[in-house]
């Protein structure tokens, strides 16, 4: 894959042309778990399909090509790119993280931090976050914009920070994807996908991605993945190829369309506060009447009320009882994650559509 090319080709011609065998257009599913070896000490470059497969490496090439990277991994899911990415650094190292992320990255965090593996700073701000990268942190740690209150974080300006005090920077990119932000590019060294949302976008693959340009950093992660063996599974290799070739027109319809729910949400009466970077299809906001959310999500027709997000579908979900409940009340009031708190996810729907869903189930 020619990352000189525009990200737009580049998706469009994901995984084609690569089956010089037969001149399929489409990559081809290779099922094969094992592959015969020429003559004895020669290989075809694969032999078992834990270590390298066809479909799943014609994904990683594409995967590194919008990521702007030389490498990439395709995982068995988000959380297994996650615990791939920290497999790297030794036992005892300092990590420096967003306080407002996902639940599930929290629960795994905390549960190797319980069992003395890392320790874990948080931050709720840039300038929380700079004031405590001092010369023992190993790792910064970003989601950006985070989950679910939408906080943005300069990558570039602390990338340039945490390496001078020899920190390397991790970057959860599922929100923004490379159609909005490129985190290598701004001198990250590894950036990780959720690639069950925007990058697969049908709701119906589970996988995760890790991208680097460090060839050591490479090496050790593919070494890591062989062996504990959480690799994607050649369908869903071919299934998030497929979903790959359209991420720019839905990231494209559903930024229109959120900037479009945003605005309604702003206005209405029922809405106390709306959390909106201004790009990309995710939009948290909050009740004024905390009592109405049950009513609210059982009124719903257009909008499923479902975990995940990133699909063609539009869904809400309540963080406080779904994808962040593994986060200690307390901890999440502290720093805004309160109970009157809605995530939406905008899909590619008629914008109308959406806003008249959310009129009627707001008006209580």
């Amino acid at each position: 894959m020619d990352k000189k090319l525009q990200l737009d080709t580049i998706l469009a011609h994901a995984g084609i042309k690569t089956d010089e065998a037969t001149g399929a257009l489409t990559t081809p599913l290779h099922f094969s778990t094992t592959y015969q070896h020429p003559e004895f000490g020669k290989s075809i470059g694969y032999d078992y399909t834990r270590t390298k497969n066809p479909t799943r490496s014609s994904l990683e090439k594409t995967l590194a090509a919008i990521e702007s990277a030389d490498y990439a991994l395709a995982t068995s899911s988000g959380m297994s790119a996650i615990v791939l990415a920290f497999s790297v650094f030794p036992v005892g190292s300092r990590v420096i993280a967003v306080r407002d992320l996902y639940g599930g990255s929290f629960r795994w965090f905390h549960q190797v931090e319980q069992e003395g593996r890392f320790h874990f700073t948080y931050a709720n701000t840039e300038e929380e976050l700079l004031a405590a990268l001092t010369e023992d942190i190993d790792v910064v740690y970003l989601e950006t914009p985070t989950n679910p209150l939408m906080l943005e974080f300069d990558v570039a300006f602390i990338a340039e920070k945490a390496h001078a005090k020899g920190a390397k920077v991790i970057v959860d990119n599922t929100f923004y994807t490379p159609i909005y932000q490129r985190p290598l590019e701004n001198g990250a060294d590894l950036v990780l996908h959720s690639a069950t949302k925007y990058l697969g976008g049908h709701n119906d693959v589970l996988a995760g991605a890790l991208m680097t340009s460090d060839k050591e950093l490479y090496e050790n992660l593919f070494y890591n993945l062989n062996t504990t063996g959480a690799v994607l599974s050649p369908f869903d290799s071919y299934l998030l190829l497929r979903g790959l070739k359209t991420l720019s027109l839905r990231m494209e319809r559903s930024t229109k369309n959120a900037q479009a729910v945003a605005a309604f949400l702003k206005d209405s009466p029922a809405v106390k506060e709306v959390l909106y970077p201004g790009k990309g299809g995710m939009i948290s906001f909050k009740v004024k009447n905390e009592a109405v959310i049950p009513h609210l999500l059982n009124t719903l027709k257009v909008f499923t009320f479902a975990e995940s997000l990133g699909g063609v579908e539009s869904l809400i979900t309540y963080p406080a009882t779904q994808t962040h409940a593994d986060i200690p009340a307390e901890v999440r009031k502290s720093y805004g994650l309160t109970d009157d708190l809605l995530r939406l996810s905008i899909g590619i729907e008629d914008s109308q559509d959406l806003i008249t869903d959310l009129k009627f189930a707001l008006e209580v």
